[in-house]
């Protein structure tokens, strides 16, 4: 961009190593943070406990968790709700704060989705992602693997697999998509985040529909981005207007992620961060510390206003 050399620079290392410098620091004009809603939950504690010792109070912003919803109306296309389902639960391994993860379906819906979303889910190509015919492939490290690895085996235990809930660790960090189906709308499986490519349905009566927009709304404590599918332009609205607070970014036919930076404004509410929209003016503003400057070209030389005078 033409800057000079020490403007900008980059320094790497681990979260441990850098954060409890950075962040005491009596420098500290802000944080720019795209992670775990626990990890930036900690970082603003620790900028509130060390705020009398900063020059300025620090700008805090945070991309953080999310538990992504798609909610079918009685009248979605079953295609392109399948199809949604499948990129936006399983694209990236679902390793994307804004990936589908849990899935609300009327009843009347459910067996064409389901056999649907079988049939597209055993076609997803597992494996090396420098294939072009790979779709997943590993999931980041260890750590994470062993977290998806035994979810997925209680899934497996209880019954509730639909499709895939395998894990490979022999040959990579391997994690098969996977369609689980729940009868408790507040399952752990619905609410809390997996950050691997897991969906999870919840089947719905069809007349509850006032009572599901609720849950959705409701059932966890994040707000990023959501789906709804409905060809019925009165269940769109409806949903709009109930799930307001419940995604930044929400879609209406589609998938819930894969917004274009600087074209998509994209962030989220509530655990899922504060909501400044990154790419956007939004959000470099809160980067910025405005200053109002007055000139004036005719000095007062009485201090008495005219009204004061008899």
């Amino acid at each position: 961009a033409g800057l000079p050399d020490g403007v900008i620079n980059l320094v790497y290392g681990t979260g441990p190593d850098l954060g409890p410098t950075a962040l005491a620091h009596r420098d500290l004009a802000a944080v720019h943070f795209t992670g775990s809603t626990t990890t930036f939950q900690n970082i603003w504690r620790t900028v509130g406990e060390n705020v009398s010792g900063y020059r300025n109070y620090p700008r805090v912003v945070g991309e953080t968790g999310g538990k992504d919803f798609i909610l079918a109306h009685p009248s979605a296309d079953v295609e392109a709700l399948a199809v949604a389902c499948v990129r936006g639960a399983y694209e990236f391994q679902g390793q994307k704060c804004s990936a589908a993860s849990r899935l609300y379906v009327p009843r009347s819906l459910w067996p064409a989705l389901k056999e649907r979303l079988v049939a597209l889910t055993e076609s997803v190509v597992v494996g090396d992602p420098t294939r072009p015919e790979t779709y997943v492939g590993a999931v980041i490290n260890a750590r994470q693997h062993a977290k998806h690895a035994e979810a997925l085996a209680k899934a497996r235990a209880e019954g509730l697999v639909v499709v895939g809930g395998n894990t490979d660790d022999s040959v990579g960090w391997f994690v098969d998509p996977t369609i689980l189906e729940v009868d408790d709308p507040h399952s752990p499986l619905l609410t809390q985040e997996l950050f691997a490519p897991v969906l999870t349905t919840f089947v719905y009566d069809d007349a509850k529909w006032p009572e599901i927009l609720d849950l959705v709304d409701s059932s966890t404590p994040y707000g990023l981005t959501g789906a709804v599918f409905a060809q019925d332009r009165a269940a769109v609205e409806q949903a709009d207007a109930a799930l307001r607070y419940t995604a930044g970014n929400f879609y209406v036919n589609d998938k819930p992620t894969g917004s274009v930076v600087g074209h998509q404004p994209f962030g989220g509410a509530r655990a899922s961060g504060t909501n400044d929209k990154a790419g956007t003016v939004w959000n470099l503003i809160r980067f910025a510390s405005p200053r109002t400057t007055k000139e004036n070209h005719l000095p007062a030389t009485d201090y008495r206003y005219p009204h004061l005078d008899a």
